[in-house]
């Protein structure tokens, strides 16, 4: 079959596009920063085939200090440990860190931080609602996969309250252009089995973590890449 000027032109055009890296950019606190999840799950998603499609971006290169021996893993992520979701969107911190680089994936878990220093549901979810506008004033098609997040150990507060107003949140904010999708990091979780401190997961904690994100990645993955040949 004879190929037009135009088909030869725009074969390698398309290409390019579809090869384009997605941008991953893990956000959170201790539990996103210094933890094991995400070397795990990078050798999940290169076990499947999708790490030579993706970049996780951040500006914190910091190593996962639980693992230090694992295999190469991309290090980007914008894990802060110690950082509160208020503070992280009342500052304006996410904008800043959203600027360098524009995500096509978000996977978040916030929210621990607050509730160790007792903030008040209401207050965190308005601060979601926050950064949500900000990511989506960078990229109007963020796909986000927020997490309920994991359980505290004894003597710390009950996150549960939270998490029911999470997922509450995620179906009211979600919409077709850009998804917002509940991931559910409690379900299965046991505090006292997992976590090394009450608060960070240890190694089955952080094999569980990398777990329920790998599904839902892969599908945020897929749906990038079929926009890309749109």
């Amino acid at each position: 079959m004879k190929l037009s000027v135009f088909s030869l032109l725009a074969a390698p055009l398309q290409l390019a596009i579809v090869n384009a890296a997605i941008n991953i950019m893990p956000l959170g606190d201790s539990i996103t920063e210094i933890t094991c999840w995400r070397p795990k799950l990078w050798s999940l998603l290169q076990q499947a085939s999708y790490t030579a499609q993706i970049d996780f971006i951040g500006s914190v290169t910091t190593p996962s200090t639980q693992c230090p021996t694992h295999p190469p893993f991309d290090l980007h992520n914008e894990g802060h440990a110690g950082y509160q979701a208020i503070n992280i969107a009342n500052q304006n911190q996410l904008v800043g860190w959203l600027q360098p680089t524009k995500p096509d994936i978000i996977t978040m878990h916030l929210g621990t931080v607050d509730t160790v220093y007792r903030r008040s549901v209401p207050e965190i979810i308005t601060a979601f609602d926050k950064l949500l506008s900000q990511m989506r004033t960078r990229n109007p098609e963020i796909y986000v996969l927020v997490a309920k997040i994991i359980p505290l150990g004894a003597g710390f507060t009950d996150v549960r309250g939270l998490n029911g107003e999470i997922e509450k949140w995620a179906n009211r904010v979600t919409t077709k252009r850009s998804p917002m999708v509940l991931v559910d990091q409690w379900t299965g979780y046991v505090s006292d089995l997992d976590n090394y401190d009450g608060i960070h997961p240890g190694d089955s904690g952080d094999v569980k973590i990398a777990d329920k994100w790998f599904g839902p990645l892969v599908t945020a993955i897929e749906w990038v890449l079929a926009k890309q040949l749109v």
